[in-house]
């Protein structure tokens, strides 16, 4: 390769869009480390999907707390630029929080967020994958995951959108917006070997791939 890949690299996007899968094989292929949500641990999640107004700000309230141990971890690790591969950006708490939170929950969480420290490296890239809300819900579907069978259209719709917004203001790092509807960045070598060369040749700024033109 011409280049150096960047070192530290986020993969975001929307549920279902399938940024940790992208993520592991970054990190395998780089051969760094991860840093990965464990949603899996928030024993809120599944009574979120179950009754969202009820579990909403516990649910929220996790994710912020796992993500500053997370943070401090990182920070303590001495790599504060770390070489490793992520599947969240910090910021995103808060998108899912005005997502799912009422006004007076989401000040609750402000307060919350505020007086914590979650300060993080800025990345060397963001990747952000893209879906039609319908995508998403057949993926998220076909993975299988138990209480994951409760998110409905409105919801992934409305996480969508908010990403789409987010993403419109971001200019923190280098963006590389991923069209995925008919690109398989995981399984298939090809496609993931496309994707690893154009992030190679990548100048500063926004960016967008569009597999569907190559």
């Amino acid at each position: 390769m011409s280049k150096a890949l960047p070192e530290y690299i986020v993969v975001e996007g929307p549920i279902g869009v399938g940024k940790t899968s992208l993520a592991r094989r970054l990190a395998e292929t780089l051969n760094t480390d991860t840093l990965l949500e464990a949603a899996q641990e928030n024993p809120f999640l599944p009574r979120f999907y179950e009754d969202p107004k009820s579990a909403a700000l516990p649910t929220q309230l996790h994710f912020l707390f796992q993500r500053a141990r997370q943070m401090e971890e990182l920070r303590q690790s001495d790599m504060f630029k770390p070489s490793r591969v992520a599947d969240f950006l910090i910021q995103k708490d808060r998108l899912f929080a005005e997502a799912t939170l009422g006004p007076d929950e989401l000040d609750l969480y402000d307060q919350v967020y505020n007086r914590l420290t979650l300060a993080a490296p800025v990345p060397d890239l963001v990747i952000y994958l893209q879906a039609p809300v319908d995508v998403l819900l057949q993926r998220v579907q076909s993975r299988g995951i138990d209480y994951e069978r409760h998110i409905d259209e409105y919801y992934l719709r409305a996480i969508a959108e908010a990403y789409i917004r987010f993403f419109y203001h971001y200019d923190d790092s280098p963006l590389l917006i991923v069209n995925t509807v008919d690109f398989n960045l995981v399984d298939g070598s090809r496609n993931f070997g496309i994707l690893l060369n154009y992030i190679q040749d990548l100048s500063p700024g926004r960016h967008y791939f569009n597999p569907q033109d190559l």
